[in-house]
């Protein structure tokens, strides 16, 4: 067996006024059109055991998609997580794990869009 990181990506989507009334011309009271923000993503790594790259990329799909789930937030608003993407699995190159073990590197040309999609890099609350 040996160790595998795969790069997984969730969207979540939340329906606001989902519960809003609207008053429009002959359809007073009848339920607002629910709005969507602009989906969250969350970019995950998970360390995986397989016997090869196809068994940990199908490990990592099921692990994926395991981890969708909805749920009401604190303002009673449908939340909705989903699966977007297997990005990437990859061996772990040390065999190590420890203190200073490297699970994964990635590689990128332009450092303001990586700043741009990152909020932690800004400051951001997520």
């Amino acid at each position: 067996m040996r160790t595998y990181v795969a790069v997984l990506v969730h969207a979540a989507e939340v329906e606001t006024g989902a519960e809003a009334k609207v008053e429009t011309e002959g359809e007073a009271g009848a339920p607002a059109a629910a709005e969507r923000r602009a989906p969250l993503y969350r970019e995950s790594f998970v360390l995986l055991t397989a016997r090869s790259e196809d068994e940990a990329r199908s490990r990592a799909r099921a692990h994926g998609e395991s981890l969708e789930t909805s749920y009401r937030n604190e303002r009673g608003e449908p939340v909705t997580w989903t699966f977007r993407q297997l990005v990437d699995v990859a061996e772990v190159p040390d065999d190590r794990l420890g203190d200073g073990a490297e699970l994964y590197t990635r590689h990128f040309r332009d450092f303001a869009a990586y700043t741009a999609f990152e909020p932690l890099l800004a400051g951001e609350d997520l």
